[in-house]
């Protein structure tokens, strides 16, 4: 049975439920039903694209305000964050915001509670540093974790101060 992460301004859900591995699979749900998970490097493209409209690093210190917050349960704190910082955007920007920020606030959740998981939610904020600060393509960030240990993860990290 799916979890309830949250209710987006455009009709669709974001929630937990099972997939290949365990319940904390993420999925968007469109207003018909359907439920899709969604790609890293698909969030991490719309989000650099969004990024660049905007100065500072706002879309990666708006990430690192939720991750910094985040934990092992869904928080009315983190999700009223979402709002606030949505209504910061554009308004051509804040339903892809609203929608991706919820995502990742889900998958870090999932990061947290996943039983093996070393590097927790620190995972998450890796591609997002890379992709909003180092400019790596989306596609390299997504897969960049794949396949290494997470000591070297954890090198890599480390002088990012995360």
């Amino acid at each position: 049975m799916a979890t309830l992460i949250k209710n987006l301004r455009n009709n669709r859900q974001i929630v937990f439920d099972t997939g290949k591995f365990d319940d904390w699979c993420v999925y968007v749900v469109e207003s018909n039903g359907v439920k899709k998970a969604p790609f890293d490097s698909t969030y991490f493209h719309d989000l650099h694209i969004i990024s660049q409209q905007y100065q500072n690093n706002k879309v990666y210190n708006d990430f690192v305000a939720i991750y910094d917050l985040t934990g092992k349960s869904v928080s009315p704190t983190v999700i009223a964050l979402i709002d606030n910082i949505v209504v910061s955007y554009n308004l051509d920007h804040q339903v892809l915001i609203e929608q991706w920020f919820a995502v990742l606030y889900a998958g870090m959740i999932a990061e947290e509670n996943k039983t093996n998981a070393i590097l927790k939610k620190r995972v998450k904020r890796l591609g997002m540093h890379q992709v909003l600060v180092l400019g790596m393509p989306a596609n390299e960030a997504a897969k960049f974790s794949y396949g290494k240990k997470w000591r070297d993860l954890d090198a890599i990290m480390r002088p990012y101060g995360f």
